[in-house]
Protein backbone atom coordinates (compact mmCIF):
# COMPACT_ATOMS: atom_id res chain seq x y z
CA UNK A 1 0.00 0.00 0.00
CA UNK A 2 2.86 2.47 1.05
CA UNK A 3 4.45 1.54 -2.34
CA UNK A 4 1.64 2.62 -4.23
CA UNK A 5 0.89 5.85 -2.69
CA UNK A 6 4.48 6.70 -3.42
CA UNK A 7 4.16 5.84 -6.99
CA UNK A 8 1.16 7.80 -7.63
CA UNK A 9 2.87 10.47 -6.08
CA UNK A 10 6.14 10.47 -8.04
CA UNK A 11 3.51 10.06 -11.38
CA UNK A 12 1.56 13.68 -9.99
CA UNK A 13 4.81 15.20 -9.45
CA UNK A 14 6.28 14.37 -12.54
CA UNK A 15 3.01 15.04 -14.50
CA UNK A 16 2.65 18.52 -12.88
CA UNK A 17 6.53 19.54 -14.14
CA UNK A 18 5.68 18.22 -17.78
CA UNK A 19 2.55 20.42 -17.62
CA UNK A 20 4.83 23.75 -15.79
CA UNK A 21 7.52 22.77 -18.71
CA UNK A 22 4.65 23.07 -21.20
CA UNK A 23 2.78 26.09 -19.86
CA UNK A 24 6.71 27.99 -20.05
CA UNK A 25 7.11 27.07 -23.28
CA UNK A 26 3.76 28.22 -24.33
CA UNK A 27 4.40 31.00 -23.09
CA UNK A 28 7.73 32.12 -24.20
CA UNK A 29 6.48 31.17 -27.30
CA UNK A 30 3.63 33.66 -27.15
CA UNK A 31 5.77 36.69 -25.57
CA UNK A 32 8.58 36.09 -29.05
CA UNK A 33 5.27 36.76 -31.16
CA UNK A 34 4.49 39.95 -28.87
CA UNK A 35 7.77 40.93 -28.42
CA UNK A 36 10.60 39.39 -30.15
CA UNK A 37 13.56 40.95 -28.56
CA UNK A 38 12.60 41.38 -25.18
CA UNK A 39 14.42 39.27 -22.56
CA UNK A 40 12.20 37.68 -19.75
CA UNK A 41 14.15 37.53 -16.39
CA UNK A 42 11.35 34.61 -15.21
CA UNK A 43 8.39 32.47 -16.07
CA UNK A 44 6.81 30.62 -13.04
CA UNK A 45 3.35 29.51 -11.95
CA UNK A 46 1.19 32.67 -9.93
CA UNK A 47 -0.53 31.83 -6.91
CA UNK A 48 -3.78 31.76 -9.31
CA UNK A 49 -4.37 27.96 -10.54
CA UNK A 50 -3.92 28.32 -14.64
CA UNK A 51 -1.94 31.17 -14.68
CA UNK A 52 1.64 31.90 -14.62
CA UNK A 53 3.59 35.08 -13.42
CA UNK A 54 5.94 36.55 -16.31
CA UNK A 55 8.66 39.06 -15.20
CA UNK A 56 11.01 40.67 -17.09
CA UNK A 57 13.31 44.47 -16.12
CA UNK A 58 11.26 45.82 -13.43
CA UNK A 59 7.65 44.88 -15.32
CA UNK A 60 5.10 41.59 -14.12
CA UNK A 61 2.51 40.57 -16.34
CA UNK A 62 0.09 36.91 -16.26
CA UNK A 63 -0.74 34.81 -19.44
CA UNK A 64 -2.16 31.59 -18.74
CA UNK A 65 -0.90 28.27 -19.10
CA UNK A 66 -1.74 27.97 -22.89
CA UNK A 67 -0.02 31.86 -23.37
CA UNK A 68 -3.31 32.87 -25.30
CA UNK A 69 -4.45 35.69 -22.51
CA UNK A 70 -2.27 38.05 -21.23
CA UNK A 71 -3.36 40.50 -18.16
CA UNK A 72 -1.83 43.21 -16.74
CA UNK A 73 -2.60 44.64 -13.41
CA UNK A 74 -2.04 43.31 -9.77
CA UNK A 75 -2.70 40.18 -8.01
CA UNK A 76 -4.47 41.06 -4.17
CA UNK A 77 -4.74 38.36 -1.37
CA UNK A 78 -8.19 38.71 -0.39
CA UNK A 79 -7.37 37.64 3.00
CA UNK A 80 -4.51 39.97 3.82
CA UNK A 81 -5.14 42.36 0.92
CA UNK A 82 -1.34 41.82 0.14
CA UNK A 83 -0.63 42.99 -3.43
CA UNK A 84 1.10 40.10 -4.10
CA UNK A 85 2.28 41.69 -7.49
CA UNK A 86 4.21 44.03 -6.27
CA UNK A 87 6.53 42.39 -4.31
CA UNK A 88 7.42 40.82 -7.69
CA UNK A 89 8.11 44.26 -9.27
CA UNK A 90 9.97 45.31 -6.02
CA UNK A 91 12.38 42.37 -6.84
CA UNK A 92 12.65 42.97 -10.46
CA UNK A 93 13.31 46.96 -9.69
CA UNK A 94 16.23 45.30 -7.10
CA UNK A 95 18.20 43.94 -9.88
CA UNK A 96 17.97 46.42 -11.71
CA UNK A 97 19.15 49.07 -9.88
CA UNK A 98 21.70 46.47 -8.30
CA UNK A 99 23.10 46.75 -12.21
CA UNK A 100 24.28 50.54 -11.01
CA UNK A 101 27.18 51.48 -10.09
CA UNK A 102 27.57 54.04 -7.09
CA UNK A 103 31.13 55.33 -8.94
CA UNK A 104 28.47 56.53 -11.26
CA UNK A 105 26.15 58.33 -9.09
CA UNK A 106 26.44 61.62 -7.20
CA UNK A 107 26.44 60.59 -3.80
CA UNK A 108 25.46 62.65 -0.69
CA UNK A 109 26.60 60.79 2.37
CA UNK A 110 26.63 61.04 5.97
CA UNK A 111 29.01 60.18 8.39
CA UNK A 112 27.34 57.41 9.07
CA UNK A 113 25.04 55.74 6.91
CA UNK A 114 21.75 54.19 8.20
CA UNK A 115 19.79 54.05 5.05
CA UNK A 116 20.04 54.18 1.22
CA UNK A 117 18.25 56.07 -0.76
CA UNK A 118 18.70 56.04 -4.55
CA UNK A 119 16.50 59.07 -6.39
CA UNK A 120 16.07 59.68 -9.95
CA UNK A 121 16.36 63.19 -10.75
CA UNK A 122 15.98 65.62 -13.70
CA UNK A 123 17.89 69.17 -12.74
CA UNK A 124 15.37 71.10 -14.08
CA UNK A 125 12.71 69.39 -12.08
CA UNK A 126 10.45 71.71 -9.25
CA UNK A 127 10.18 69.38 -6.30
CA UNK A 128 14.09 67.74 -7.28
CA UNK A 129 15.50 70.82 -6.38
CA UNK A 130 12.88 71.28 -3.21
CA UNK A 131 14.46 67.94 -2.29
CA UNK A 132 18.05 68.87 -2.82
CA UNK A 133 17.63 72.10 -0.87
CA UNK A 134 17.04 69.39 2.18
CA UNK A 135 19.93 67.55 1.71
CA UNK A 136 21.81 68.22 4.94
CA UNK A 137 18.41 67.42 6.71
CA UNK A 138 18.39 63.82 4.69
CA UNK A 139 21.77 63.14 6.07
CA UNK A 140 21.68 64.63 9.49
CA UNK A 141 18.86 61.86 9.91
CA UNK A 142 21.44 59.22 8.52
CA UNK A 143 20.13 58.92 4.91
CA UNK A 144 22.25 58.59 1.84
CA UNK A 145 21.09 59.86 -0.95
CA UNK A 146 22.15 58.56 -4.29
CA UNK A 147 21.36 60.40 -7.53
CA UNK A 148 20.74 58.95 -10.79
CA UNK A 149 20.31 60.82 -14.16
CA UNK A 150 16.59 61.15 -15.44
CA UNK A 151 16.50 64.07 -17.40
CA UNK A 152 13.09 63.60 -18.42
CA UNK A 153 12.72 65.78 -21.69
CA UNK A 154 14.84 62.93 -23.02
CA UNK A 155 18.87 62.68 -24.64
CA UNK A 156 20.38 65.69 -26.21
CA UNK A 157 17.50 68.26 -24.27
CA UNK A 158 18.87 70.75 -21.87
CA UNK A 159 18.02 68.64 -18.95
CA UNK A 160 20.22 65.77 -20.15
CA UNK A 161 23.28 68.38 -21.01
CA UNK A 162 23.06 69.94 -17.97
CA UNK A 163 23.47 66.48 -16.50
CA UNK A 164 26.25 65.45 -18.31
CA UNK A 165 27.83 68.76 -17.07
CA UNK A 166 27.19 67.77 -13.60
CA UNK A 167 28.32 64.17 -14.27
CA UNK A 168 31.43 65.46 -15.82
CA UNK A 169 32.83 67.68 -13.21
CA UNK A 170 35.54 67.12 -11.38
CA UNK A 171 33.47 67.56 -7.76
CA UNK A 172 29.79 66.03 -9.13
CA UNK A 173 28.66 67.22 -5.90
CA UNK A 174 29.07 70.83 -6.01
CA UNK A 175 28.29 70.92 -9.31
CA UNK A 176 25.32 69.12 -9.00
CA UNK A 177 23.97 71.55 -5.98
CA UNK A 178 25.12 74.56 -8.48
CA UNK A 179 22.69 73.31 -11.43
CA UNK A 180 19.88 72.69 -8.46
CA UNK A 181 19.87 75.97 -7.84
CA UNK A 182 19.42 77.19 -11.02
CA UNK A 183 22.35 78.94 -11.66
CA UNK A 184 24.36 78.72 -15.41
CA UNK A 185 26.86 75.75 -15.81
CA UNK A 186 28.40 77.74 -18.39
CA UNK A 187 29.29 80.48 -16.31
CA UNK A 188 30.11 78.84 -12.96
CA UNK A 189 32.83 76.66 -15.95
CA UNK A 190 34.15 79.95 -16.98
CA UNK A 191 35.12 81.62 -13.42
CA UNK A 192 36.68 78.18 -13.01
CA UNK A 193 34.24 77.15 -10.13
CA UNK A 194 32.91 73.98 -11.87
CA UNK A 195 36.01 72.03 -13.73
CA UNK A 196 35.39 68.93 -15.87
CA UNK A 197 37.37 66.37 -16.43
CA UNK A 198 39.03 65.33 -19.46
CA UNK A 199 37.58 63.02 -22.27
CA UNK A 200 34.98 62.61 -20.17
CA UNK A 201 32.15 59.40 -20.83
CA UNK A 202 28.85 60.28 -18.66
CA UNK A 203 26.55 57.38 -17.53
CA UNK A 204 23.60 59.71 -18.52
CA UNK A 205 22.53 58.20 -21.15
CA UNK A 206 22.75 54.77 -19.80
CA UNK A 207 21.29 55.79 -16.58
CA UNK A 208 17.99 57.84 -18.67
CA UNK A 209 17.28 54.15 -20.31
CA UNK A 210 17.30 52.64 -16.97
CA UNK A 211 14.61 54.76 -15.99
CA UNK A 212 13.23 54.30 -18.74
CA UNK A 213 13.15 49.94 -18.15
CA UNK A 214 11.37 51.27 -14.72
CA UNK A 215 8.56 52.29 -16.62
CA UNK A 216 9.01 56.29 -14.20
CA UNK A 217 6.87 58.69 -15.52
CA UNK A 218 7.70 61.96 -13.31
CA UNK A 219 10.73 62.70 -10.50
CA UNK A 220 11.97 62.61 -7.99
CA UNK A 221 11.74 58.81 -7.80
CA UNK A 222 12.93 57.61 -4.89
CA UNK A 223 13.89 53.89 -4.56
CA UNK A 224 14.25 51.71 -1.09
CA UNK A 225 16.64 49.45 -0.61
CA UNK A 226 14.01 46.59 -1.06
CA UNK A 227 13.02 48.06 -4.08
CA UNK A 228 10.14 49.97 -3.13
CA UNK A 229 9.39 53.05 -5.03
CA UNK A 230 8.44 56.38 -3.68
CA UNK A 231 7.16 58.72 -6.43
CA UNK A 232 7.76 62.32 -6.37
CA UNK A 233 9.11 64.32 -3.07
CA UNK A 234 9.03 63.44 0.45
CA UNK A 235 10.11 65.59 3.36
CA UNK A 236 13.39 64.08 5.22
CA UNK A 237 11.27 63.85 8.00
CA UNK A 238 8.42 61.50 6.69
CA UNK A 239 11.27 59.49 4.78
CA UNK A 240 12.94 58.69 8.20
CA UNK A 241 9.27 57.44 9.50
CA UNK A 242 8.69 55.52 6.03
CA UNK A 243 12.27 54.08 6.12
CA UNK A 244 11.55 53.32 9.67
CA UNK A 245 8.83 51.17 9.16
Amino acid sequence: MKRTLVAMLALLLSSAAVADVDAENNIRQAMSQLAPDLKLDSVKASPVTGLYEVVFGAEVIYLSSDGKYLIQGSIIETATRKNLTEDARSAGRTQVLNDLKEEDMVVFAPEKTEYTVTVFTDIDCGYCRKLHDEIDAYNALGIKIRYVAYPRAGVGSTAFNKAETVWCADDRQSAMTIAKAGKSLEEKIKTGDITLKENCVSPVKDQYMTARALNLSGTPALFLDNGELIPGYVSAERLIERLKQ
